[in-house]
């Protein structure tokens, strides 16, 4: 495979940069911290159960640290985790209602702060790019 060309390179630096700085805005106001958010989106997203190894492999973390996650939503009770039905030696951990609503309310606070900045800084116009470009990004992955 052939190397990127220097002009799609500084677009795909340009494009981290502001894709970055956009997410460094909206953290601030978050009640969830990112790892614990990225964990209750994995259950919400998949609506199934997943053990603290299966968590740690996806989020790309040591079991330790995943294992310290879990506890921490256990304790506020986002998750609970309960026996594994064919593996006594694990747990199953599962978003609860409490962790779903969390996750969508601060999901809906960072769309809020988007969309008011979309409305006060974006005319018509750059809108329907925006849109298009939502679109384009999504073919990335």
């Amino acid at each position: 495979m052939n190397s990127p060309a220097p002009e799609t390179l500084e677009l795909a630096a340009d494009l981290r940069s502001a894709i970055g700085e956009l997410v460094r805005t909206l953290r601030p106001g978050d009640e969830l911290p990112q790892n614990q958010a990225g964990v209750l989106g994995l259950l919400v997203r998949d609506d199934r159960a997943c053990t603290v190894a299966e968590l740690a492999a996806h989020q790309r973390v040591r079991h330790q640290s995943m294992a310290r996650t879990v506890a921490l939503l256990t304790e506020t009770g986002l998750v609970t985790q309960q026996p594994h039905p064919t593996d006594g030696r694990k747990l199953l951990v599962a978003a609860t209602d409490a962790g779903r609503a969390a996750l969508h309310e601060q999901r809906a606070r960072r769309e809020a702060v988007i969309a008011g900045a979309i409305e006060a800084r974006l005319v018509p116009e750059e809108r329907e790019t925006l849109r298009t470009a939502v679109e384009l990004l999504r073919r990335l992955h």
